[in-house]
């Protein structure tokens, strides 16, 4: 009696079995739901251009190869799901029915190996993953989201695929000569003595610092103790990565200093929709990269016909070249001067008549500063000379605490772009609450887009080396963020002129409302 009464139980709980089929009489088309995202991605865009644009990258005998539609709508899938293996990307599209038919695979069909995806997206060039993502901005562009009026920029680290154990110490040519002809050979900056000497110094320090330390950041040797001797000194200066040299040494404050590249953006104020995107080189300054994102921005807008009107971006894109950039370029930029920036000498006046500073200090002995030359610094930086003579200040009062104990004369250096900094000081003066504005609008639009690809598209780190795939990276994880941000909006919107239409408003609709509750409390 017991087992017939548990063999009931059983049977009425409904425990589920399954006995796989023969055959299925079921299609993937029917599996997958009408409004299905992948469905409306291949109903919103088109990719048949990529065969014409891949056409030069592929042979004319041998077996076929990947399909470049289907090479593009992989990746796409990654950075959509966050996936940054492409082992995991090919399993993942492998399990999922609505991905398999985004690709055009069915049930029954081998999907490419990981390896193929890797090759293929080696292969392809820069300009290829650019032509795709000036498509989805098109889309955009379309449908209104771009305004073109206000747009921010800013950047952020990505992590390398290279470890920091694997660090190589540069290596300490004896001859500081040789040193300086392959830094002039690779720089566009004149080579000085002040140069040389620097170079000669740097090597002095490094040869007595670095006496008895391993070369790279990994090594066994240990101290007494049992701990591992490692370098003193990590920079972009000293070491290197044999793995990805186009991978540098950054660090933000409170965390460990990693391999990294700067992924930059230049993000529209209307919709937050990105119309600007690249990868440069983290232990360059990101005044340096201005000039790239600006010329990729401001084409991107020229092809579809988008004015420009203010730049946004905060005081680490601060520099004579960037503002000459936005000068010459037309940009009404709202950058902040960097810290060292100074608008006036304290205690001098620049004459900019006689090109001279004037001491007006009081109890000085009113000293004359001419114009002397202009010379090129040790980093590269031009830079005008002011210097006054010993017979004015040395027997001045305030000679001690001006020039010093030693120095006879008072010496000013002024970049040869001050006037552009100081041009950009008075723009930021002249309306101080709306630079505020300006300075919450730029955090506002760019870094939150920053954050959703860094933590959601896939762009926390590059599973590729050197710095073109890192850009196709950059590139890849902006369309995607666009293309999702796209067919969001054009949902929104017909949900929103939907409830407009059928939803009552005003004291009609609360009566309605409460009609409504009173009834459902009578029942």
């Amino acid at each position: 009696m017991t087992v017939n009464v548990l063999f009931v139980n059983e049977c009425m709980q409904g425990k589920k079995r399954i006995t796989p089929q023969l055959f299925y009489h079921q299609s993937l088309d029917e599996m997958v739901p009408e409004d299905n995202f992948y469905r409306k991605v291949n109903e919103n865009l088109s990719l048949d251009f990529l065969y014409k644009a891949t056409a030069n990258y592929y042979g004319k005998c041998g077996q076929e190869s990947i399909d470049p539609v289907v090479f593009f709508k992989i990746l796409m899938v990654g950075y959509l799901n966050n996936i940054n293996s492409d082992r995991a990307l090919v399993r993942f599209c492998s399990n999922c029915l609505d991905v398999r038919l985004f690709l055009g695979y069915d049930i029954n069909e081998s999907l490419p190996f990981h390896s193929t995806i890797s090759r293929t997206r080696s292969l392809f060039g820069e300009e290829l993953f650019l032509e795709l993502f000036r498509k989805v901005l098109s889309l955009c562009v379309e449908k209104g989201m771009v305004r073109g009026k206000r747009m921010a920029v800013d950047a952020a680290f990505i992590k390398a695929n290279a470890s920091m154990d694997r660090l190589v110490e540069k290596e300490v040519l004896e001859d500081a000569s040789a040193f300086v002809n392959e830094l002039e050979e690779n720089s566009e900056f004149k080579t000085t003595s002040t140069r040389k000497k620097m170079v000669d110094q740097h090597h002095e320090w490094k040869e007595k610092e670095y006496k008895g330390m391993p070369g790279n950041n990994k090594s066994d040797r240990k101290d007494e103790d049992g701990n591992e001797i490692r370098p003193k000194y990590l920079s972009n200066h000293t070491h290197y990565s044999p793995t990805d040299p186009d991978a540098k040494i950054s660090v933000k404050p409170g965390k460990a200093r990693q391999l990294n590249y700067s992924g930059q953006l230049a993000v529209d104020d209307a919709h937050h929709v990105i119309i600007g995107a690249c990868a440069s080189s983290s232990g360059s300054k990101d005044s340096v990269i201005f000039p790239d994102i600006m010329d990729q921005t401001l084409e991107n807008c020229s092809v579809n016909q988008i004015p420009t009107d203010e730049v946004l971006a905060d005081a680490g894109y601060s520099s004579g070249e960037a503002l000459k950039y936005c000068k010459e370029k037309g940009i009404n930029a709202y950058i902040p001067n960097f810290g060292q920036y100074k608008p006036q000498r304290e205690g001098f006046v620049l004459n900019k008549e006689d090109n001279r500073y004037e001491c007006v200090k009081v109890g000085g002995n009113k000293a004359l500063l001419p114009y002397k030359g202009t010379k090129t610094d040790s980093k590269g930086y031009s830079k005008k000379i002011y210097r006054s003579s010993e017979r004015d200040c040395k027997d001045c009062p305030l000679r001690a605490e001006c020039c010093g104990r030693v120095t006879k004369f008072k010496k000013i250096d002024d970049t040869t772009h001050k006037p552009l900094y100081d041009e950009m000081h008075e723009k930021l003066k002249r309306d101080p609450n709306y630079t505020r504005f300006l300075t919450k609008r730029r955090s506002s639009r760019v870094e939150p887009v920053l954050g959703t690809l860094i933590n959601y598209h896939n762009m926390k780190r590059v599973n590729t080396r050197g710095i073109k795939n890192a850009n196709k990276h950059v590139l890849m994880a902006a369309l995607t963020y666009n293309l999702k941000k796209y067919l969001k909006f054009i949902t929104k919107k017909v949900h929103r002129n939907i409830q407009s239409m059928n939803v009552p408003q005003g004291k009609f609709w609360l009566f309605l409302k409460l009609q409504n509750y009173n009834f459902i409390f009578a029942n």
